[in-house]
């Protein structure tokens, strides 16, 4: 019995939506991770790209437990001396919540160039509107 090793020209990805609102931070950037990087699939092959498409919505609607809310920052850094900035999550929830998922996302991933490619198929959008209807994608309940 051989190894089957899926290739690049051979997958297929598929769309899928999920709604984040009342959704847990941690256990939605799981999913979404595990969706990206093709590991619900029979075919994960770990250095090919084997990865769906995975649209999210109602970002700003995520939930976290405990004190994340008021203690949880995101650290920006400008690169000049006495160039850093920090953000508290309420902060980042109401100017920028797609930052939020996707960087939960961005940790769960591979730290190599593969998981550059994996991240472009993250779409997060801010309300229940989304531009992928042609997509036709499956929603997936957490």
């Amino acid at each position: 019995m051989k190894t089957f090793l899926a290739k690049k020209e051979t997958v297929q990805p598929k769309w899928y939506l999920i709604d984040a609102e009342g959704v847990v931070l941690g256990r939605l950037a799981v999913k979404i991770a595990n969706i990206i990087r093709g590991r619900n699939k029979a075919s994960y092959t770990p250095h090919v790209d084997t990865g769906d498409y995975v649209v999210v919505i109602n970002a700003e609607k995520v939930a976290v437990t405990g004190k994340k809310e008021e203690k949880n920052e995101y650290m920006f850094f400008s690169g000049y001396v006495g160039g850093e900035s920090y953000r508290s999550f309420e902060q980042m929830r109401e100017r920028n919540p797609e930052f939020i998922i996707k960087h939960a996302v961005k940790g769960m991933l591979p730290k190599n160039r593969i998981a550059a490619t994996m991240l472009t198929k993250l779409r997060i959008f801010k309300g229940p509107a989304h531009t992928h209807e042609a997509q036709n994608p499956v929603k997936i309940s957490l």
